[in-house]
């Protein structure tokens, strides 16, 4: 990483959370906060609410609390069985390496949580890197560093505000409810400051290789974030919004943000499809959009390898059997429906995605929402996006034999669309053109 910029200030990124024990290398040398030096392999557990690291001996070597590791010089933390993807359908265990400290918490119920204190810069070379392959134009990556540190910088000012109730669970009724409206946002995290997987962003340490492009990206873009009306952008962005980007209300709290509205993704203007009418129309359609690539180049040379596995997201088909999807339904939700009878969506965001999913069965009718939570009861890790339309084919007895979702891009789709961003700068647009193309009325300021 360039020593030459401002690292910016220290952010904590949740690594590891309800683990029995830590397993790792210390590549070089860590100190405790009591003076003791570390190095090699560990095994870190807790202890009637003390943390316990034990070397490869089995020696417990350092007791704590909260055991912070601080590195020295240029030593390196490797932590085994990292999980990735979790609860999405790229979920896996993974060995990854990480700069900066270790700090290790014990949690009441025994449980270990392992946290990377790093310098945002560092985490942002890191976050383009996972998130994206760093090979991809150098403007898509000046962009993604821009968006990616303005949605950090934005949850760090947001963590030293007063507490405030802001729930990102929202039950209505009792157990006899007949809606259920849930989303999620990183207020969730109360010990670090973001995770590192997809409910945040992408935090792989230096697991991957990460390239002179990436680091050349946030050097060119050191300190500079997005700002609205002097505050800044609590940016979001989704793998590929589709062809119409998202409105943040359809995935999060009941609020209009200016700068997190619908736009068409395309040089041509699309209509929003909030009716059944249009959402079938354009879920049928190719329409052109940005993100509508089939350049398999540009997708490779922007794409983690896991990514790639994921193929025809700009539109793509699910069918199930309604035994499975009972099956599923109940497995998900924890709700026996019975015999599933329909599916229908009752309200659609501007680009045809659904935020309130009626489900009905002989034994139960629920309502369901948000878009997240719709994407996870129908499916065995998650759905494409929730911008889909319902087909049914019914058997001589009227139940559904057959039900197949027909659905557009991947992700929630609000804010930057990083497929479409990617194709917008192989066709020679700047950084900042990309950035006030997704998010509207915006500046960008050097904050550091």
């Amino acid at each position: 990483m360039n020593t030459d910029i401002n690292p910016g200030p220290i952010v904590s990124v949740g690594i590891m959370e309800g683990r029995d024990q830590l397993r790792g290398w210390l590549d070089g040398r860590f100190r405790t906060e009591g003076g003791a030096c570390l190095s090699g392999g560990f095994v870190a557990q807790t202890r009637d609410g003390q943390v316990i690291v034990s070397d490869e001996a089995g020696r417990a070597v350092a007791r704590s609390p909260a055991l912070r590791l601080s590195a020295e010089g240029h030593a390196l933390l490797h932590l085994f069985g990292v999980v990735i993807g979790s609860r999405f359908h790229w979920e896996r265990p993974e060995d990854q390496t990480f700069q900066g400290n270790l700090l290790i918490l014990p949690r009441p119920d025994g449980t270990i949580t392992a946290i990377n204190e790093v310098p945002v810069e560092y985490y942002l070379t890191s976050v383009i890197s996972s998130e994206m392959r760093a090979e991809g134009p150098l403007e898509f990556l000046k962009a993604h560093a821009i968006m990616s540190r303005s949605w950090l910088m934005a949850a760090l000012e947001r963590r030293k505000e007063p507490c405030r109730a802001r729930p990102s669970a929202r039950n209505v009724g009792s157990d006899s409810t007949d809606e259920i409206m849930r989303w999620y946002e990183r207020e969730d995290h109360h010990l670090f400051d973001v995770c590192a997987d997809d409910h945040c962003q992408r935090y792989h340490g230096i697991t991957k290789i990460i390239s002179p492009q990436a680091e050349v990206a946030v050097k060119a873009t050191s300190g500079r974030v997005m700002t609205y009306r002097g505050a800044i952008c609590d940016a979001r962005y989704s793998k590929c919004c589709g062809g119409l980007t998202e409105d943040f209300k359809t995935a999060w709290e009941d609020r209009d943000i200016d700068y997190l509205t619908s736009i068409s993704d395309a040089s041509v203007s699309h209509l929003p499809c909030p009716t059944e009418e249009q959402a079938t129309r354009w879920i049928l359609a190719e329409p052109d959009a940005y993100c509508n690539v089939k350049d398999n180049r540009l997708l490779e040379s922007v794409l983690p390898d896991f990514d790639q596995e994921t193929k025809g997201f700009f539109r793509w088909t699910v069918g199930y059997t309604r035994h499975e999807l009972e099956d599923i339904l109940t497995a998900k939700s924890g709700i026996n429906f019975g015999s599933l009878l329909d599916l229908t969506p009752l309200e659609r965001g501007p680009s045809a995605r659904i935020s309130r999913l009626r489900i009905v069965g002989t034994e139960r009718t629920i309502t369901v929402g948000k878009e997240l939570e719709i994407r996870r009861w129908l499916s065995r890790s998650h759905l494409y996006s929730s911008a889909f339309t319902v087909q049914t084919r019914r058997g001589s007895d009227g139940l559904p034999e057959i039900i197949t979702l027909h659905g557009a891009g991947w992700g929630h789709g609000v804010g930057l669309c990083q497929i479409g961003a990617a194709a917008m700068a192989s066709r020679g647009f700047s950084c900042e053109q990309i950035l006030s193309h997704y998010f509207r009325h915006i500046a960008i300021e050097k904050v550091y």
